[in-house]
């Protein structure tokens, strides 16, 4: 049987198998769990949580109904992708639900439906307000991607993010410690999340991850161009050129006439400039290419965008978190 690292708090009000079913999503997400990996027996698992089996039987149900777990007669239940809850289509119709329930319990008490939308308005502008109070620190590979998606997050969220990279966790600095020890939450991309762990465990900090997608447009863009276009590849960090390589090539673009550099030798990218007939840029080198660009060539802006849906669990989860605090 694998070892599933879930706590759950009988005293938060939260429903106990709500809490199972949001940690095994999370553990999936995080990359702990793994596609194609057996899941505990329910009963191995109630005995392991102290709750009951239909607590982890309700959990396992709703998670198999949004396709993050696949049960198999005599075999067991396994994972079987990527758990994102916002895919389940008729989320719209679980939220009516819920709305009904609060709706009825309180023309049970004898509230009437303008003072039941008065409690419901009041209750989210209050979480609308706890968000604008929390501060998160966000930690990508590079500065380019960490300063975007902190500002992605911000206009999303309405919550202060502080972009880092790696490196700057690595060899923390006295200003870097009191600002994650400030931060009620830690963000990083999915494929770091594991290593943001380890590094900030002595902070005592949730860590949050959140997928992330090429913006399509440039995609489609680069791939209008004739075949025999030469293109400059021009951004900040080697990690940020790594990955938009490896971008271009799973988007069937790997045989295309890029040149790619980082260089911020001023001579050189003006060489490079008037080489090429395209240029393709990350945000961060925009303003410097353009000021070289005398010959007016296309530039393009380079975009990673974070996944809407996760944005939205990110929310949810931040607010979680500060109601358990």
């Amino acid at each position: 049987m694998i070892t599933i690292d879930i706590k759950i708090d009988k005293d938060s009000g939260v429903p106990l198998y709500l809490q199972i079913k949001n940690k095994i999503m999370d553990l999936v997400n995080g990359n702990s769990l793994k596609v194609g990996e057996k899941m505990p027996t329910e009963r191995e698992l109630s005995e392991e949580l102290k709750v009951s089996r239909n607590t982890i039987s309700t959990a396992y149900n709703e998670l198999e109904q949004d396709g993050i777990l696949k049960s198999y007669q005599g075999r067991g239940t396994f994972v079987a992708e990527e758990a994102n809850p916002w895919k389940v289509q008729n989320i719209k119709q679980k939220i009516m639900k819920f709305i009904d329930l609060g709706f009825e319990e309180a023309v049970e008490a004898g509230m009437d439906a303008d003072e039941f939308l008065e409690i419901v308005t009041q209750r989210i502008r209050e979480k609308k307000e706890l968000m604008s109070k929390i501060t998160a620190v966000y930690v990508e590979c590079n500065i380019e991607q960490a300063r975007m998606f902190s500002k992605q997050i911000m206009e999303s969220t309405n919550i202060n993010v502080i972009p880092f990279t790696l490196d700057d966790i690595r060899n923390t600095s006295d200003a870097t410690k009191q600002i994650i020890e400030k931060s009620q939450v830690i963000i990083a991309t999915f494929n770091h999340v594991n290593e943001v762990v380890k590094l900030t465990r002595r902070f005592q900090k949730e860590v949050i991850g959140v997928a992330i997608n090429v913006d399509l447009e440039t995609i489609v863009k680069v791939a209008r161009y004739p075949k025999d276009t030469k293109f400059a590849f021009i951004c900040i960090s080697n990690e940020f050129m790594f990955k938009a390589r490896g971008a271009l090539e799973k988007a069937g673009l790997g045989d295309m006439n890029i040149q790619f550099t980082n260089s911020m030798n001023e001579h050189e990218i003006i060489k490079i400039i008037n080489n090429v007939d395209v240029l393709i840029v990350s945000p961060g080198r925009y303003r410097d290419v353009q000021s070289h660009n005398v010959d007016n060539k296309c530039i393009m802006k380079f975009l990673y965008n974070l996944d809407d849906n996760s944005v939205k669990a990110l929310k949810s989860k931040i607010i979680d978190l500060k109601y358990q605090k």
